[in-house]
């Protein structure tokens, strides 16, 4: 038996292939190297459940499977994504000659390792004792990170990459990862620029995109964008990042045709299928939205990949459709669901919207009624974010049609609308779900007027040289409309104009209190900030799967 180090013989190795004849060599050939313990399944949907809920020092995969669309670059990008796979686990995907150039394109950032079949037990075990190395060689960045020290893990990288030390652009990549983590945007851009002076690689260019979207240069990003996606139509994250801008930009059915670009790139991805799917439904486009969301719905429903919005979205098309078995398949998982995570706030919010509808389809129109104002006494808690706003809309309106007055629904939809009308984006989700209820629509387009009104008047203060009356302005506004843009204006008005600012303090003060309690991201959906496009998932304590 040959060791590649001295700690093999305690590693655990997980082989995804669907050819029983190829998992049985490599499980042998992985315990004639002396691997401890050999795991195997044939699925990438059990394999996906598999590496959420157990953590793996080996990970052999196959790139293409004859009974999926998901391809093991995919599964690897969405657990990636997630931040479900550990520093420590080397991931080495196993292709073909004919996918080579797939997978070469990514080996340098995203894979740990490849092989081309066929291949030998010495190929096999250079390719993992020098992905091994590199974990150790690295330790001190990963050990920085895992420790939330952020600042020390940059450094670390930074001082690598300037040394042109051993695993150079690996470490520039990530640190690259961290400076737009702590939104220090230009130093983030330099060090993409350099690395592709250095070395050219899609990334890099995808992140100088990224430096632009998160300085809010959201035209910047898109030309970049543009030109990326015109060289490499292939590159499905660049598609995803010209989604979200597209999405900031409110262009939704521009951003669905983006996203469906990606999603047929990676037709197996989790991940898109509901982008895709959910962005569908805001945009109208609802028999192709059912189509991806119960597409994604059978590929990973007890998958973390899996976001229960896609159940609530699936209950309102049945429920629109009358399908009543439907609406009930998609009820009962929803249930299953909460059996798991019976804490979850998100999902009561979920299971109420479900059990209006409920009511509604057995033409209780009373009870569902009560379930609605229920539901929209919760819409004063700093958590209740742009999707349970969304899905109180959308009951609100269902509850409409039912042929009764509901004199309190606009003042209630109002109260939604100069919160969450923060954006184009999210003021066109809100609209979306008035389906076309002229009254509630309008008026949500009237409380986005108001907010960029306030916000307008609040910059002319500031340019004309009474900074302190904008950011009163602001303030004040944020505490009677809660709204997330205005608060966050606020911050931004002070820190800029702190030193001609009389009482900065007390008005820091109150610019963090209302900051804490109602500047949420969206728990879900097309806008989910947690993914970070193109990136390293770089797993932390804070970041970690629930």
């Amino acid at each position: 038996m040959f060791l590649m180090d001295d700690t093999i013989q305690d590693a655990t190795a997980l082989i995804i292939d669907s050819n029983a004849n190829s998992r049985s060599l490599m499980s042998a050939q992985l315990r004639d190297l002396g691997v401890g313990t050999v795991r195997q399944t044939p699925r990438v949907k059990d394999a996906r459940v598999m590496l959420e809920h157990q953590t793996f020092d080996i990970v052999l995969c196959d790139y293409h499977f004859d009974v999926s669309d998901t391809s093991g670059q995919d599964l690897l990008d969405e657990l990636r994504r997630e931040g479900l796979l550990p520093y420590s686990t080397v991931f080495c995907m196993v292709t073909s000659e004919a996918t080579y150039a797939k997978v070469a394109e990514a080996a340098e950032a995203a894979l740990d390792a490849y092989l081309i079949k066929p291949y030998t037990s010495a190929n096999l075990a250079e390719r993992l004792a020098s992905a091994r190395l590199r974990k150790r060689v690295l330790r001190d960045i990963f050990e920085a990170i895992e420790n939330q020290d952020f600042e020390t893990a940059a450094n670390l990288c930074l001082a690598r990459f300037e040394a042109k030390g051993k695993y150079w652009l690996y470490a520039a990549r990530i640190g690259a990862e961290l400076l737009l983590r702590l939104k220090r945007y230009d130093d983030a851009r330099s060090l993409y620029e350099a690395i592709i002076a250095a070395k050219t690689v899609p990334w890099a260019r995808l992140g100088v995109a990224r430096t632009e979207l998160g300085s809010g240069k959201l035209q910047a990003a898109r030309r970049t964008l543009e030109n990326l996606i015109g060289e490499l139509p292939d590159y499905a994250d660049s598609y995803d990042l010209m989604g979200h801008v597209q999405m900031e930009q409110g262009e939704l059915q521009e951003a669905l045709k983006t996203y469906q670009t990606a999603a047929t790139l990676t037709p197996g991805c989790l991940l898109r299928l509901q982008r895709c799917g959910t962005l569908g439904f805001y945009a109208g486009q609802r028999s192709e939205a059912l189509k991806m969301l119960e597409r994604a719905m059978s590929l990973g429903l007890r998958s973390k990949l899996f976001d229960m919005l896609s159940l609530v979205l699936i209950g309102l098309l049945r429920f629109d459709a009358k399908d009543f078995k439907g609406f009930k398949y998609a009820h009962d998982a929803l249930s299953a669901a909460i059996e798991r995570a019976p804490g979850s706030v998100r999902l009561r919010r979920f299971a109420l919207v479900f059990r209006g509808l409920s009511y509604l389809l057995d033409r209780r129109v009373g009870q569902a009624l009560v379930v609605a104002r229920e539901l929209s006494e919760d819409a004063d808690s700093g958590d209740f974010d742009l999707e349970a706003s969304s899905l109180l809309t959308a009951l609100w309106i269902r509850l409409s049609s039912q042929e009764v007055e509901l004199e309190e629904m606009l003042p209630i939809l109002r109260e939604l609308g100069v919160r969450h009308c923060t954006t184009k984006a999210s003021t066109e989700i809100l609209v979306a779900m008035t389906e076309g209820h002229l009254g509630a629509a309008e008026q949500y387009r009237g409380c986005h007027h108001q907010i960029f009104n306030v916000a307008e008047t609040a910059m002319r203060y500031a340019m004309r040289g009474s900074a302190k009356a904008a950011v009163e302005l602001l303030i004040q506004q944020g505490e009677i409309t809660r709204n997330a843009k205005l608060i966050d204006m606020a911050g931004l008005v002070l820190k800029r104009h702190a030193e001609k600012i009389d009482g900065e303090a007390e008005l820091t003060q109150r610019i963090e209190a209302l900051h804490g309690r109602y500047v949420k991201p969206m728990a879900g959906g097309p806008t989910k900030a947690s993914r970070a496009t193109g990136g390293v998932a770089l797993r932390t304590a804070a970041t970690a799967p629930a």
